[in-house]
């Protein structure tokens, strides 16, 4: 019996995007612990999760508390050292790659695609760059997919939209309670829940359960799993901060807490070196480093900057995902590039004044799910343009391993001046 070609349309590439997750863990976990110290915001987080396991006071209070609890988490089990910091970020990185996966499968129906999107996440650089460092990022974009993926599967298989809806929920308060990030395309499953049944179901539309785009669900109930929920799990995170042995957060005052909290975020104002802006991530022309000096015996760097042939191919991928979705019909590209542009919306108008281009995580990842099906179109043509896909990808994947070495902390030859070969763009520097 032949195997299943990745055109069937009928058959789940699970067992690929798997494979590439395995691959994109074992390539993590080289080198996880170096550098043996702490670098760029670990310095914020680690200290966090060093405190949070003493339940000694209050620290870092700006960010909510899921992702510092994950990696006292890795440190609870393996002790207090590097690869201990970084474990829960390397493990939650891949599992957020495979649900992305998922969610692509769920959305599009489409084998290539699928496979294509889990590849281009799993090089993109963000993704890889962010599941190797004791930061909050991942863990907020591993919840996200998470949730999204189970949104997609409650309305491609309808029977079991109720529990999925209701795991949605949770997970998208544990991405929030991870980090804030994520607020604005956590709001959009159920906006456009609301919208659908508005134009669905007519005047019932709140309480009538009959019909598309959810039979045996009202607004009402999903407003529930998708709206209450999310909140309720949110504050729920907040739990071990009660318990504080020195000024702990009052229970009854948790809604004022988050007014705290956005007065310090909104404090920090002084102007970062690496600090950027919306437009600059999109077009992938202002880089972050993380580490570049002499560490355990030799010169290394992590340069934190999107893959070019991924990043700038999702653009056009995103504009034809917007022309497939408005003039074709096509609900699972219309859904991608309707979640990329809120993603990337929120930080447009966003007043924090201090912004880094690791914002760029989540927005960057629903761009590579743009890219993906847009290539899986190009792929399947019999013209002279087919090439385009095939080279594309092989062009992402070629780019990743030539900077490989500069995004994963590698022994790097040449001294100081190592790092000129990969700044293709001064800006990166």
């Amino acid at each position: 019996m032949k195997p299943a070609s990745l055109y069937t349309p009928d058959k789940d590439p699970w067992r690929w995007c798997a494979a590439i997750c395995a691959a994109f863990l074992a390539l993590l976990w080289i080198r996880l612990h170096i550098p043996s110290k702490i670098y760029f915001d670990e310095v914020h987080y680690v200290k966090a999760a060093r405190v949070l396991l003493t339940m000694e006071r209050p620290i870092n209070p700006e960010h909510p508390l899921v992702g510092k609890e994950l990696i006292a988490a890795g440190m609870w089990l393996l002790g207090d050292n590097p690869r201990a910091w970084r474990i829960m970020p390397a493990l939650f990185g891949t599992i957020g790659l495979f649900a992305f996966s998922r969610l692509v499968w769920a959305a599009s129906m489409r084998r290539l695609a699928t496979v294509l999107a889990t590849l281009l996440l799993a090089t993109n650089f963000t993704w890889f760059i962010q599941s190797r460092i004791a930061m909050l990022d991942i863990f907020m974009a591993t919840f996200a997919m998470l949730a999204f993926w189970q949104v997609a599967a409650a309305f491609r298989w309808q029977h079991q939209a109720r529990w999925r809806l209701a795991l949605a929920g949770v997970f998208l308060g544990l991405s929030m309670g991870s980090k804030w990030s994520v607020v604005a395309p956590a709001m959009l499953p159920g906006l456009g829940l609301a919208v659908l049944c508005v134009i669905q179901r007519g005047k019932r539309f709140v309480f009538s359960a009959k019909g598309a785009p959810l039979p045996g669900i009202s607004l009402a109930e999903a407003a529930v799993w998708l709206g209450l929920v999310p909140l309720l799990v949110y504050f729920a995170t907040f739990w071990p901060a009660f318990h504080y042995a020195t000024r702990p957060v009052d229970p009854w005052g948790i809604v004022q807490y988050q007014g705290y909290m956005v007065q310090l975020q909104d404090s920090v104002t002084k102007k970062h070196n690496y600090m950027s802006h919306w437009w600059q991530w999109m077009l992938d022309i202002r880089s972050v480093w993380y580490l570049y000096e002499n560490v355990d015996g030799t010169q290394r760097g992590i340069v934190l900057i999107g893959n070019p042939v991924a990043m700038w191919g999702g653009l056009l991928g995103l504009g034809w995902c917007l022309y497939a979705g408005l003039r074709q019909g096509r609900r699972d590209a219309l859904a991608m590039a309707l979640l990329y542009l809120v993603a990337i919306g929120m930080w447009v108008g966003n007043r924090k004044p201090v912004q880094f281009y690791y914002h760029y995580l989540l927005p960057g990842a629903f761009l590579m799910g743009c890219l993906a099906l847009a290539l899986d179109q190009i792929w399947r043509r019999e013209d002279r343009w087919r090439w385009l896909g095939r080279g594309t990808v092989a062009a992402a994947l070629a780019v990743f391993l030539w900077f490989l070495p500069i995004i994963s902390a590698a022994e790097l030859s040449g001294g100081k001046k190592s790092y000129v070969m990969w700044m293709w763009l001064p800006t990166w520097r």
